[in-house]
């Protein structure tokens, strides 16, 4: 690994820069519901996989993958004009929850049984966020607050693992959601209101 500094004694690699900087910029920009948000999200992801991949964070890794996915999907499925945010039903919220609990709960032994690192957090922010990507590309508001807890865990789980640097991020991540959960909540209630 190529270190281009160091900050408070922690090394920072080129890699974790580069996809710090990128994964930054996708998200911002998925704030906007502006559909160049996916090639920085795809840049991003590439660069996280070989770094969460170098720390062992097999499941961290392996969501990268699923973003790039999502990424793709997004961009065809979003348009020309970007997002144009709703809500779920009351019933597709609870669904979406007890998938998102099952799922963590399924998945953390299964790590653990092939020695991943730092199972328990590592399975909830895969699954919560396949399902707040997912939600996003959909077009769903409710994706947002999903974020911003996913980027809370996460935040905790990469500081823990001794990516500092990657901690930090998302971080800056829980504020991005939260203005991301603004502004296409609010895009959302307008779209809903009727026209007089």
């Amino acid at each position: 690994m190529i270190e281009l500094f160091t900050i408070f004694d922690y090394p920072v690699t080129l890699l974790e820069l580069f996809a710090t900087i990128a994964a930054l910029i996708g998200v911002w920009l998925g704030t906007t519901g502006k559909r160049i948000t996916w090639p920085w999200w795809t840049l991003g992801s590439l660069l996280y996989a070989v770094l969460f991949w170098q720390y062992d964070l097999y499941a961290s890794a392996a969501l990268q993958i699923v973003f790039i996915a999502a990424a793709i999907w997004g961009w065809f499925g979003w348009g020309s004009e970007g997002a144009q945010p709703s809500g779920l039903k009351n019933l597709q919220r609870v669904g979406t929850l007890i998938i998102l609990l099952v799922a963590v709960f399924a998945l953390a032994p299964w790590l653990e049984g092939i020695g991943a690192a730092a199972t328990w957090p590592d399975s909830f922010i895969l699954v919560a966020s396949v399902v707040a990507q997912v939600l996003m590309v959909r077009e769903k508001f409710e994706a947002w607050p999903i974020w911003t807890l996913v980027n809370l865990v996460a935040t905790v789980h990469y500081a823990n693992q001794g990516l500092i640097f990657t901690a930090f991020l998302y971080a800056v991540f829980v504020a991005v959601a939260l203005v991301g959960w603004k502004r296409w909540s609010e895009r959302a209630n307008s779209a809903s209101l009727p026209k007089s």
